[in-house]
């Protein structure tokens, strides 16, 4: 099976510690063997790793600290410094480069954070690099915080359109009722729409040993995220052998939800219910690249820019007689005035920098019909 577009790996801490109160670097080694097959076959590959609460309490050697804030910033800090550690020096047996991601909730619903998040990513994939993020646990005030990384996964998924969110989890699936509990629950394959029902089967957060936050509640409400951005999920056991090698596969393992919309329609509906901020206004062979060949919006073909707008505002992009198109902007309007009509290749020769040669990238961009 072949995947255009990246796939997003989750690891929960109840997976990374196996149920003890340190990380599990045989699991964790076991992981990295099998991302490192996907990795070998072409597959982009993005990892948001929790733990670093627990690494933290393996270097502090289990303090019984309270439960202030600032004590859980300084386990954090320390934690995922440690945590980086491992993941980089198992990797490196299989000659692959990590790199580190820390993000917050406004770095990705910020928009100019939100463009410049997404480039970082893209850029570690387009080199080969695997990006392992978690959130920023060390700075994050309650304000800001994703809350977990069930949800920041989703949200990762979104921003770099992946085709697959993977939650690995201690559980195997979705069931119809706790097989903790019930011993007769079973194991639901395939859920086509998450409704309330499927709440109620997710029941409450349960974490013996307190380092995680979330549940199988927190995994529905990542599902349905990445389900309305045109991401399927799968929920899954680490403990299922290759687990990532077989959901890649295609084969029926764990508790798949299946995408509620496309990629496409997904991106079209954010785009056109926004009220753009500014104005782009294009030449006549710009306009035709863009409604015949589906183009992106290169600098060459602008004549000028109308209001004072950002990077990573939502713009109107309009021929001299009508509107063609919305998008978002890899540059202010400042900006394009500046580098209108200029060929791509001279943009950082011109500004000083470049945020790559399309001013709308066509990813970022819907038609107007």
């Amino acid at each position: 099976m072949k995947h255009s577009r990246p796939i997003v790996i989750k690891l929960g801490t109840s997976t990374l510690t196996q149920g003890t109160k340190k990380l599990c670097r045989k699991k964790m080694l076991d992981i990295v063997r099998q991302i490192s097959i996907l990795h070998e076959q072409g597959k982009q590959i993005v990892i948001v790793s929790s733990g670093a609460m627990a690494a933290g309490r393996e270097i502090m050697k289990d303090p019984k600290l309270d439960r202030l804030l600032p004590r859980k910033q300084m386990l954090a800090s320390v934690g995922q410094v440690h945590l980086m550690h491992i993941w980089s020096e198992l990797f490196a047996l299989f000659d692959i480069v990590v790199g580190q991601v820390l993000l917050t909730r406004d770095d990705v619903s910020n928009r100019k954070r939100y463009l410049n998040s997404r480039d970082t990513l893209h850029s570690l994939l387009k080199h080969h690099v695997i990006p392992i993020i978690n959130e920023n646990d060390t700075v994050a005030t309650q304000e800001i915080r994703v809350g977990d990384n069930d949800n920041l996964s989703a949200l990762v998924a979104n921003l770099i359109a992946a085709e697959y969110l993977i939650l690995l989890t201690d559980q195997g699936g979705l069931f119809t009722a706790d097989p903790r509990l019930n011993p007769t629950a079973q194991l639901i394959p395939l859920i086509e729409k998450i409704d309330a029902n499927i709440y109620r089967l997710a029941g409450k957060p349960s974490d013996a040993l307190g380092q995680g936050t979330g549940g199988m509640i927190t995994k529905i409400e990542a599902a349905q995220l990445a389900s309305q951005s045109g991401t399927s999920t799968i929920i899954g056991s680490s403990n299922h052998p290759d687990i990532l090698l077989d959901i890649v596969a295609g084969k029926s393992v764990g508790s798949r939800f299946l995408a509620t919309t496309t990629l496409r329609e997904s991106r079209k509906r954010w785009l056109l219910s926004e009220k753009p901020q500014g104005k782009i206004v294009i030449d006549h062979g710009a306009a035709k690249h863009l409604m015949d060949a589906g183009a992106s919006l290169l600098p060459a073909g602008i004549i000028k820019a109308i209001s004072n707008f950002e990077r990573g505002n939502i713009i109107s992009i309009e021929s001299e007689t009508h509107p063609l198109a919305v998008g978002i902007t890899n540059y202010s309007s400042s900006e394009i005035e500046t580098i209108k009509k200029i060929h791509s290749q001279s943009i950082e020769e011109v500004l000083g920098f470049s945020y790559g040669p399309e001013v709308v990238h066509r990813d970022n961009m819907t038609m107007i019909k």
